[in-house]
Parts: C-alpha cells; structure tokens; sequence
C-alpha cells in the first residue's frame, strides 16, 4: 500500500528522515536540533498543565472502581501537523461549498423537498431516517441555516501517483466537538516553544470563540442589538463537559443546565439571582431526544419542557437546528457530492472517499466478499465506536461483522481501507511516523467562516487507522502558514 507522510516527501524503513517537503524545512531544521530529553522534558510539562487546567474527557463504559465513567487526559503531541498556505485556501473553498450544499439540503427536506422529487436521494432514506424531525417540516430558521457549526473530518491518503489527496471522511452537523482541544493545543505550544512562532508565520485560531459568539448572535430572531446566547450542556458527567464550560467562558456567556431553563408564553427564560432573563439563542451540546420532553423523549431531565413550542414560534434560535443530524447520517454521506451540484451547480471540490451502501444488493454483496480489505462502519456510529477495520481485525471478529452485516444491510457502509497520510510524532521510543485526520470547524451565519486549520487528531498506537481520542486517539496543533 502506497504511503504519504505530511513532512517528508519520502519516507525511509525508519519511519524518519529522508527530504523534507518545503513547508516543512523550517521546522523540520530547528526539530533536528532538539535532544530526546529535552522533548521528554516538555511533554511532561504539557500533560502537568492540562491536568492542572482539567483538560479531561469521560470514556464511557470505561469505568472506575466506584462505577463511575473515568476522566482521561487526551493525549497531546508536541510534533505539529504543518499545512502549507495554497493548500489551505483550497481545502477552505471545499469546506464552504460543502456545509452551504449540506444546509440548503436541510432546509429542502424540511420544506420542498425538491432533491427527493428529483429523484436524486430516495425518500425512503430521508423520511425513514431516525435523524429526520417531522416536528421541523415547514418551520422556518434564522438565515435558513441550520448547522451553524460543522466538524468535517478530513483525511489525506496518497493516490495513484502517490501524491496526497484530501478526502472529506463524515460530516458532523449535530454538536461537533473538539474545538477546545484545538485552542489549547495551540496555546500549549506558544508556551512551550515561543520561539518557533517568531520563526514561523503561523496564522492565529484564538479569534475562534469571537467568531463562534458572532455566529450564533447572528442567528437571533430577536429584534434585539443585543441578544442573550447561552451554552446549554447535558452537565458535568457529559464526556465534552470541559469544552461547555471553556467555550461559554471563553465567549462571556452563561453555561446552563436544563433545569436553568423555562418557558412562559412560548419564550425562553433563564433563572438567575436577578430573576427571570430572556434566552434568544441556545448554543445547545443536548442531542435532539433530550431537548424538549413534551415533545421528544419524555423521561428526559436535560432539556426545558415547551422548548420547541418557542423554537416553532421563532421566539429562539437552536444552534444547531433541531433536525440537523439528517444530513450528518452515513448513509446520506455518499449523496453529499449530488447536493453540491444540484444546489450550487458547481462540482465538488474536495471528494468522497467511494462509499458502498450496503442496502443495495450489488453494494452488500461486494462487502461481504471483501471484509478483510474494508472499513464497515455502522450508520449512526461514532467515536471510532461500531465499525470494523477489516486489515486490522481477526478472522472472528470478521465473521461477527458479517452476520451483523447480513441481519441489518441498511445500518452499514463500507468503504476501502485507506492509507492515512502520516506525520511524526513524539512516542515512547522516540519520533515515529503515525496516522492523522484533520477536523476544522466551519461556522455559518451571515456569512460561513472558519479559523486557519482545526483539530489534528492522531492514532497513537503503531499502525493504527482509528484517531478516535475514546480509541486511545491524540491531538496535535495544526499550523497553517500564511503566505
């Protein structure tokens, strides 16, 4: 299987060394002068800080002896995943199409349904889809968007040339998550090596709270100058509790919980000393069966019951819309380059990764005879959770795939196993190569915008495929150069 590492153009059976892309000779120079220890010495540093701040995230049925869920650290790496100007500008054109296709898709399947009678994505796949929201057809949002921050996770495999080409891997429109650790990331390592940013120009993320607070006041439906945004979180036990409590501190706005929450007259109101305060806009981390109990799943406590009451009244905005999740689903991935086309008329720019739909028969078929070869993902799967990595599994845990594949064909894709684009990393026995994503955040409002770069998540474990941080995944600053 051909190879591509970020940093050099060729790599040796060391896994390090050998030419140095041009992006890279800067740094690549001032790593070669830096000793084993002092890297050792910085590392620890690096952890002592993040464990200090509570940089932490809960694994879940990864219990500790009293039975609750336990608090790691995520890994962070001191080795940055550098992506040259050009290359970035190019990836960001392909991410603004993308997400404008993906929310003009949403509000045409809760409103006109133009692509459906087109012909162009069954209807069964939509009205049948457990993300489809009957509650939201014919309600109108702010701006007609819907997700208004998306995670599009995007990975790099060599083609046939053996040149890297950027593949978009899944759309995650519902509550991405990661963005904190991106911040933090680059904070760690303005700390810990300032001199590499005066050597390098390396663009800004810390801007990146600012946008998030334009982006969601930007989606107010009150006449308000200035609107009342709110974090809404599941709590403290949520395994993304940290970045609740970061991103509403970092942006100066109240983080509640459900029960901080009411609903009088079809508006929104917050609890506080002072008494009641309207919410105009939720910037909610609460998955869709959560948010209102009167109308979704009654027996929940970390919603406001008569939320979407006000939400249908255009009395509250929902970062992200209530209904999103249809358009981050697998099986809809493979439609995503169709939407573009048909929405924009343009082609796309960044690709799929070729996907097999296994409730096709031709589609299944071919899985079924390849399992060794792919990747099978479950179609509500996420966090590296549900899905087989055919190379890297055993002849029974094959066979388990395939009668979970021949009971329920309609809850998997399969997809060809690619070979991710590597990068060094610092590891136990020293720098070595290990496989990356990327995942960057783009925000929609007035206008879609996103910081420079995004989260670099690695798979830490020699020859792992899975970057997944509850999967024993790491994080690495990502630096784009500016021109």
């Amino acid at each position: 299987m051909r190879k591509f590492d970020e940093m050099y153009e060729q790599l040796p059976p060391s896994g390090v060394g050998g030419p140095v892309r041009a992006h890279y000779q800067a740094y690549a120079h001032w790593l070669s002068q830096q000793s084993a220890e002092v890297m050792a010495a910085r590392r620890e540093e690096a952890e002592m800080i993040f464990r200090r701040v509570g940089i932490t995230f809960a694994v879940y049925g990864d219990k500790d002896e009293d039975g609750s869920g336990t608090e790691r650290l995520i890994p962070f790496d001191l080795i940055p995943r550098v992506i040259a100007a050009q290359e970035w500008k190019d990836m960001e054109a392909g991410l603004v199409q993308r997400v404008t296709a993906l929310n003009r898709f949403i509000h045409d399947v809760y409103h006109g349904q133009e692509i459906l009678k087109a012909g162009l994505i069954p209807r069964e796949q939509i009205e049948g889809n457990a993300q489809f929201r009957p509650e939201m057809i014919g309600v109108d949002v702010p701006n007609n968007i819907y997700s208004h921050i998306s995670g599009v996770d995007i990975v790099r495999a060599p083609d046939s040339q053996g040149k890297g080409e950027y593949y978009v891997l899944e759309d995650n429109l519902r509550v991405p998550s990661g963005v904190s650790y991106m911040l933090e990331d680059r904070k760690m390592m303005m700390r810990l090596f300032p001199d590499l940013f005066s050597q390098h120009r390396v663009a800004p993320v810390a801007h990146y709270p600012d946008l998030l607070l334009e982006t969601l006041r930007a989606s107010s439906p009150a006449t308000t100058a200035e609107p009342t945004v709110v974090v809404l979180t599941p709590g403290m036990y949520n395994s993304a509790y940290f970045e609740h409590a970061f991103l509403a501190q970092q942006m100066g706005i109240e983080l509640v919980e459900g029960q901080d929450l009411f609903v009088k007259d079809d508006f929104v109101y917050m609890r506080t000393t002072r008494g009641p305060k309207r919410v105009d806009v939720i910037y909610r981390r609460v998955d869709d069966d959560f948010l209102d109990p009167k109308v979704f799943r009654s027996t929940s406590t970390l919603g406001c019951a008569g939320l979407m009451d006000a939400y249908r009244a255009g009395h509250v905005a929902i970062c992200n819309a209530v209904g999103t999740g249809v358009a981050d689903d697998k099986s809809i991935y493979p439609y995503v380059p169709k939407m573009i086309e048909f929405y924009l008329g343009e082609q796309p720019i960044l690709k799929n990764v070729p996907t097999f739909m296994c409730r096709n028969k031709d589609d299944l078929q071919y899985t079924l005879a390849n399992l060794k070869d792919l990747v099978v993902k479950e179609v509500h799967g996420a966090g590296g959770y549900g899905m087989l990595v055919g190379p890297a599994s055993t002849k029974a845990e094959i066979e388990d795939f395939r009668a979970a594949l021949l009971a329920n064909p309609s809850g998997y894709i399969a997809q060809p196993t690619l070979s991710l684009s590597s990068c060094p990393t610092f590891v136990e026995s020293g720098i070595a190569p290990r496989h990356i994503d990327l995942r960057p955040f783009v925000l929609s409002g007035r206008t879609v915008q996103m910081v420079p770069g995004g989260l670099t998540r690695v798979a830490l474990k020699e020859g792992s495929l899975v970057v997944n941080s509850s999967q024993g995944g790491g994080t690495k600053d990502t630096w784009i150069l500016q021109a």
